[in-house]
């Protein structure tokens, strides 16, 4: 039998040994989350799952649609012998939502996050060429505030919320290190030195051992640093390009260097050895622009949720995940806004070498004073927390050109500074203090709370009659230059204004469009829909659709004093129907007319 999603997990650091563990694992349902006493840590599970499916998804086997409290997973493994004399872990790639491992009935991990990956030690529990019985509980109680993102806290998918994930989610693997080895590193571009800076971490400092990081190119070795590895936790290597060995990274030529990463003995033997890639590329700020490279490139983002009919939250196969990229850019969008769910490591590498301009972003939509996620308190600890994990993942992505921590956060300015304003600060700060390289947005729509944050934004759909709508957007976004911005909810009458004045940044509207288009039902009646829905009334026709695309998508692409947008969204999901493609990602438009439309030449690309 195949092992499914048998690539391997981590692709920007690569060890030659591994071992997977997708694939058939002992399962059960524990819905009163009684199972630690009712024996379940011990005995053999009742039903059978397949790894990495979440047991909601049909890919899992199970299919189980209602709620779960907790979950529990056996399998037995034999540690390859080949490993002898090192020290195996045990790695999940995203397990929803708190989980506790066992490994021969010893305690080995606990760790609370749907999003973010983690590693369990089996040294002195399990060695190389011995029998290992790993048993997990997730526990992922709806009724509680976390960080879910967009999964439904009732029992079907309604409105913006869709399908839960309860469990393993993502890859589950096995690796060996030397006692001595190699952590993730962190790559940082700096293009105006020519230099990949490389800040690598090690575990355990002996005395007469060394770092060498080497970068090259299809033609070999470009430059190569060493240093000593018995004096920090964490070294820094310079390795410097020369001019004729530069390309730089960006969607018309995404050329990625390949890095490896050792660590020597004092010998000179190669104790830990990985290898990487790394993108050579900048992202600065002029005045209202966003220059990739030192150039304006208007970001023509899709809002993709990374949802599948089959897998819910986990993409079937390898070759799913490059579909909906390469989806994306034939219908001429450059980039997108990763919504409300944290990517697979495998996405992020396939973004990487396809040139695709990404907006990293937490799975936190509702924490802000609505939605399923809404609790204040937890949040100024906990998402911040996983916050970091997700940075400290997916920092060195050459496609990553930016961070959104939040989405949708809504209060109200008043004298009294809340802990979501709290919160909202701490996961900006926590950000710009991880990554100095990246702008970051401290929430994408609604509420703006940080003054210095590096991009400012609005959600704007066009709710009313798409004329009418039209017109008032375009008298709307008429005055950008001159620092006259829509602000979601600061000029509506009644309301109290919702976010920080705004300071002269870079300005996109960062959600539009969500026109609904079913070609089996098209109702004109927005109250009136109970199978699906969409932003606004209906087009009338495909014909129709076309025209609101491209009056808007110009709305934006031709205002020289904004340099993105975003729209929603790459496919439906569930009751949403306001995709370019159908949920089982078949184009439901007319792709090279929408392609047409997008790849005009930007206003403020022209203005350079």
């Amino acid at each position: 039998m195949s092992i499914p999603r048998a690539e391997y997990p981590r692709p920007q650091f690569v060890r030659s040994e591994w071992l997977s563990l997708n694939g058939e694992w002992e399962f059960e349902i524990d819905n009163g989350d009684s199972g630690l006493d009712r024996g379940l840590r011990e005995r053999a599970l009742e039903q059978r799952i397949t790894v990495p499916f979440c047991p909601e998804s049909p890919l899992s086997g199970v299919d189980h649609k209602d709620f779960m409290l907790a979950v529990w997973y056996r399998r037995v493994v034999t540690l390859p012998s080949e490993w002898s004399g090192k020290r195996v872990l045990l790695h999940f790639q995203a397990v929803d939502y708190d989980t506790t491992v066992w490994a021969n009935g010893v305690e080995v991990g606990r760790h609370r996050g749907g999003f973010s990956p983690f590693s369990c030690d089996l040294n002195g529990v399990a060695a190389p060429g011995e029998t290992v019985t790993i048993v997990v509980r997730a526990r992922d109680d709806y009724r509680t505030a976390q960080p879910r993102g967009k999964q439904a806290t009732k029992y079907a998918p309604y409105a913006c919320l869709y399908t839960r994930t309860t469990g393993i989610w993502q890859s589950v693997w096995l690796e060996p290190v030397a006692d001595v080895s190699l952590k993730r590193p962190r790559i940082t571009p700096d293009v105006a030195n020519s230099t990949l800076r490389i800040q690598q971490q090690i575990t355990n400092n002996r005395p007469g051992y060394r770092v060498r990081a080497s970068v090259s190119d299809g033609d070999g070795v470009i430059a190569q640093a060493e240093c000593r590895a018995d004096l920090d936790l964490a070294v820094n290597l310079d390795l410097r390009i020369p001019e004729d060995r530069l390309r730089l990274w960006g969607p018309e030529d995404p050329f990625l260097y390949d890095l490896t990463l050792e660590i020597l003995d004092a010998s000179g033997a190669v104790v830990d050895r990985a290898e990487s890639y790394a993108g050579m590329r900048s992202v600065a700020i002029d005045g209202l622009k966003v220059k990739l490279n030192g150039k304006v490139v208007f970001q023509r983002l899709i809002l993709d949720q990374g949802y599948y009919p089959d897998g819910v939250m986990t993409a079937p196969t390898e070759d799913a995940l490059i579909a909906d990229i390469q989806m994306s850019l034939d219908a001429g969008f450059n980039g997108a806004r990763l919504h409300q769910k944290v990517f697979e490591e495998r996405f992020l590498y396939h973004a990487d070498r396809m040139g695709y301009l990404v907006w990293g972003e937490f799975a936190d939509w509702g924490c802000g004073g609505f939605g399923p996620s809404h609790d204040h308190q937890q949040m100024g600890i906990t998402y911040a927390t996983q916050w970091l994990e997700v940075l400290e993942r997916d920092y060195s992505h050459p496609s990553i050109i930016g961070w959104c921590p939040l989405n949708e956060t809504w209060q109200n300015i008043s004298d009294t500074i809340t802990t979501l304003d709290d919160a909202t600060r701490a996961m900006f700060l926590a950000t710009k203090a991880m990554d100095t390289s990246r702008p970051v947005l401290d929430t994408s729509g609604y509420s703006h709370r940080v003054r210095e944050a590096d991009i400012y934004d609005a959600h704007d759909y066009i709710m009313e009659g798409f004329e009418e709508g039209l017109a008032t957007r375009i008298e709307r976004y008429s005055k950008v230059g001159e620092g006259v911005v829509y602000i979601n909810f600061n000029s509506d009458k009644g309301q109290q204004p919702n976010s920080v004045p705004y300071n002269g940044q870079p300005y996109f509207v960062s959600e539009f469009g969500g026109f609904r288009w079913n070609p089996k039902e098209v109702s004109t009646d927005f109250e009136q829909r109970d199978a699906s829905w969409g932003y606004g009334s209906d087009p009338e026709s495909l014909e129709n659709l076309h025209h609101r695309f491209e009056k808007t998508c110009d709305l934006y692409l031709l205002n020289e004093n904004m340099f993105a947008y975003c729209y929603t969204q790459l496919t439906d999901i569930y009751p949403e129907e306001n995709g370019i493609y159908t949920f089982d990602r078949k184009p439901k438009f007319d792709i090279a007319r929408i392609h047409a439309i997008q790849t005009k030449k930007a206003a403020i690309e022209s203005a350079e």
